[in-house]
């Protein structure tokens, strides 16, 4: 909430955009390469194609992109064009960095919780940039943000409901120390959009 004689909401740039949105992209991709070095998964639809790619064979990246077509009708229609561009680009940064992390970034030994944990972290920091800079990573994102902007239902709570179905998915997919450990990694990414994504604290757009 603005106080009274203070400044408008400064607009962010398109250099500032840029910047936040690919930091943000960067910072997932590294959280999506320290669980897939773990052979862990996470939450959200990153965590849907994560299941699906080691099911399946399919790259991870490919998978991401596609499974978040559908949402960018939801986006368009209820988000506007600027969101829609900035979340289709956030995507696309995202499954690129997936698909070159491994060719750059390789753990020889990853400790299945310190993957998640700092997993959740990363994934946590690279999400609230990008939806400080107006985007997201579509999927689940662009329906909690709409949800919060809408009705006032925090993000983070559509995203932890959402998770709930793909845990439960994977706990009939995967053995129970994979599903523990995920399950970690993913709430401590969700403690973090809940307790930090504050549209009455952060006024720049």
């Amino acid at each position: 909430m603005l106080l009274l004689g203070s400044p408008p909401a400064e607009q962010h740039s398109l250099w500032e955009d840029a910047q936040g949105i690919t930091v943000g992209a960067l910072l997932v991709a590294m959280s999506v390469h320290l669980l897939h070095s773990a052979e862990l998964i996470t939450g959200q639809i990153a965590g849907l194609s994560l299941v699906i790619s080691y099911t399946s064979g399919i790259r991870f990246g490919l998978v991401f992109f596609l499974l978040n077509l559908p949402f960018y009708i939801l986006a368009l229609r209820r988000m506007g064009l600027r969101f829609t561009l900035k979340t289709f680009a956030a995507v696309g940064l995202l499954s690129t960095f997936a698909e070159l992390m491994p060719h750059f970034v390789v753990f020889d030994q990853v400790d299945p919780l310190a993957a998640s944990v700092l997993a959740g972290v990363s994934a946590g920091a690279g999400l609230l940039a990008l939806f400080r800079h107006g985007a997201s990573l579509g999927g689940v994102g662009i329906v909690a943000l709409f949800l919060q902007d809408k009705y006032g239902f925090k993000a983070g709570w559509t995203q932890i409901l959402f998770d709930a179905c793909v845990f439960t998915l994977a706990a009939f997919l995967f053995p129970t120390d994979v599903v523990v450990y995920s399950l970690i990694g993913a709430l401590v990414l969700n403690i973090m959009i809940t307790t930090n994504h504050r549209r009455d604290r952060y006024i720049a757009r």
